[in-house]
């Protein structure tokens, strides 16, 4: 009974062990997801105020970096056009090629105001 305990012990070792890089793989896909999600919302963020100083008479380019925390100053790229502010941001990664394939961008668009009626 004992040696039946002893060779099911060491078995689920090698399991935990095979398993291990598995859960390893998932949860670094699973941090890279909410690590994208979050540059989204930065992304629409920045953009949104870039727009918002684009209409009141500010630097666009300057509202929208501003609106960004201070690690993604490397990774955006942010162009006005018209009315239209868009913001690129590569989130944060262990992998950079893999941040450039994750890019997100998010434009807004802002349109002076007109004169009274």
């Amino acid at each position: 009974m004992a040696d039946r305990l002893r060779a099911a012990s060491g078995q689920s070792t090698v399991e935990l062990v095979a398993a291990l890089p598995a859960l390893l793989l998932a949860g670094l896909v699973g941090l890279q997801l909410l690590a994208t999600g979050y540059a989204l919302t930065l992304a629409d963020n920045a953009a949104e105020a870039g727009a918002l100083a684009l209409v009141s008479g500010q630097p666009a380019v300057e509202a929208a970096r501003d609106a960004l925390p201070g690690w993604a100053a490397d990774d955006v790229d942010v162009a006005v056009r018209g009315g239209r502010v868009t913001v690129r941001l590569r989130p944060p990664s262990p992998l950079p090629a893999l941040a450039d394939r994750l890019a997100v961008t998010s434009s807004a668009a802002a349109r002076p105001k007109g004169p009274s009626r």
